[in-house]
């Protein structure tokens, strides 16, 4: 009998799939609730972009992420990126901005402005800090007062998780299921944590239509084929900054060559306008040897 191939929850599509599932939103109220780790408990949310279409799967440079309202009218976006793009930072702030702006629509007030939390789940280092979690919010830098809590973004930078430590906690328990979904210490984890067992059967399900299976791998191509995309322009980057390198370097030392013929004319007692059309320089080149 053949082994069943797990589809990677790291894969955006998976990841949306499972998360965003409007058919069983507790799977992503326990994921909310242990990163947040808010003092009043999410009881319920309104997944708001819950399609995939066609376009969006074979799009390598389309965002299958989810956006949803909690009970408290908070705004939430969740991203899982695989390839290191350097722009995340920058990226979370224009996503949160977007959000947040959406709020106000004509006729509504400033003060009708909900907390908007983006949440980026990174398969590499993207920050200094040594922590895998990170969390972001407008506060005064000398004091440390914090100005508001509408604006929150959460890093969760995976290579940076603890390896080979035991489950302590839910959040644990969701970024093991993130990166190894059947490992031996998540078993022990569905025992106690039912939407675990749940996220657990939805990716097993997945993992066994044909039809999904088919999107996952359309999905995973074009991913790969963005990631070449962006290898490609690194590389093409490097070695144009190589060449325009050399070129450069080729310049000064016949720049300097030129300087050095200029410097031993003038003392053989060469004319400027003489040593000029030797080397090349400008009069007031030569001038300044003088």
């Amino acid at each position: 009998m053949t082994r069943l191939e797990i589809l990677s929850p790291k894969v955006d599509f998976v990841f949306k799939r499972i998360f965003g599932n409007e058919n069983n939103p507790r799977i992503l109220i326990s994921f909310l609730n242990a990163v947040i780790k808010p003092k009043d408990p999410i009881q319920a949310v309104q997944i708001m972009n819950n399609d995939i279409d066609k376009e969006s799967i074979e799009d390598k440079f389309s965002r299958l992420d989810i956006k949803a309202k909690t009970n408290k009218n908070e705004l939430i976006n969740i991203e899982i990126q695989i390839k290191d793009e350097h722009n995340m930072v920058k990226r979370s702030l224009y996503y949160w901005s977007k959000m947040f702006e959406s709020q106000l629509t004509e006729g509504k007030k400033y003060d009708t402005l909900a907390k908007t939390i983006c949440i980026n789940i990174l398969n590499f280092n993207c920050l200094k800090t040594k922590e895998a979690h990170s969390i972001y919010r407008l506060k005064e830098i000398n004091t440390n007062e914090e100005l508001t809590d509408l604006q929150e973004i959460h890093f969760i930078e995976l290579p940076k998780l603890p390896k080979n430590e035991e489950i302590k906690d839910v959040f644990d328990a969701w970024m093991e299921f993130i990166e190894n979904p059947i490992s031996n210490k998540l078993e022990k984890a569905e025992m106690t944590i039912q939407e675990i067992k749940e996220a657990k059967n939805e990716l097993l399900r997945l993992s066994a239509n044909d039809k999904e299976r088919m999107k996952y791998e359309d999905r995973r191509a074009a991913l790969l084929d963005k990631v070449s995309a962006l290898e490609n322009a690194e590389e093409k980057g490097i070695k144009i900054g190589k060449e325009i390198g050399k070129e450069i370097g080729k310049k000064e030392g016949e720049q300097n060559k030129a300087i050095e013929v200029a410097k031993n004319s003038l003392k053989a007692g060469l004319d400027i306008d003489t040593i000029s059309s030797i080397t090349g320089l400008e009069r007031s080149e030569i001038e300044k040897l003088l």
